[in-house]
């Protein structure tokens, strides 16, 4: 049995859980809805406080499905009652980002700056503090759209090994390379 799959997903206070005949799951919470359509191998149940999910058969298929959906509900469970935040840093000299509604407008040192429109189901912050990077934060329900967006923001400008210029994650760690000078 799938060890990810057999785990039930506890509900936090004021989270709600429906299955229609359809096999469609709706997460309801105090910060949004999510919807999500299930494969029909899988079965779900909400019972006193938990969602237990089980498959049909013990076909290689369906143990990757079972697990696949646990997971999918859990992210959608904590996305409805805690939500998820991504924050990035533009490193690089004269790097700048602003935002009018959800629009985001990043100077990334190209000869024009770059306009990206946000779904509505995220929302954008940006800041610029003296003598730090400047800040682009992203919140939203949804994981899986909330790691698209920032991907795809990340890929306007992937921070380069050299000298570190780019787009990146807070907190990650970017691996360097030594310039012409430290071959010889």
């Amino acid at each position: 049995m799938s060890r990810i799959g057999k785990l039930p997903v506890t509900l936090p206070k004021g989270v709600e859980v429906k299955v229609s005949d359809k096999n469609v799951v709706n997460v309801k919470g105090p910060k949004g809805e999510l919807n999500k359509s299930v494969d029909s191998a899988i079965k779900i149940k909400v019972e006193d406080g938990k969602v237990v999910l089980s498959r049909a058969t013990e076909q290689k298929r369906h143990k990757a499905l079972h697990g696949l959906y646990r997971a999918l509900i859990a992210n959608m469970v904590h996305g409805v009652s805690q939500g998820y935040k991504i924050e990035q840093e533009l490193v690089g000299v004269g790097y700048r980002a602003g935002h009018k509604g959800q629009m985001l407008e990043l100077t990334l040192g190209f000869s024009h700056n770059v306009a990206f429109e946000l779904p509505k189901e995220i929302k954008l912050l940006t800041a610029t503090e003296k003598g730090k990077n400047p800040l682009i934060t992203l919140e939203s329900t949804d994981k899986e759209l909330i790691g698209l967006v920032a991907s795809k923001i990340r890929s306007l400008r992937t921070p380069e090994p050299y000298k570190g210029k780019g787009i990146k994650f807070s907190g990650e760690q970017l691996r360097r390379k030594a310039g012409k000078a430290a071959g010889k």
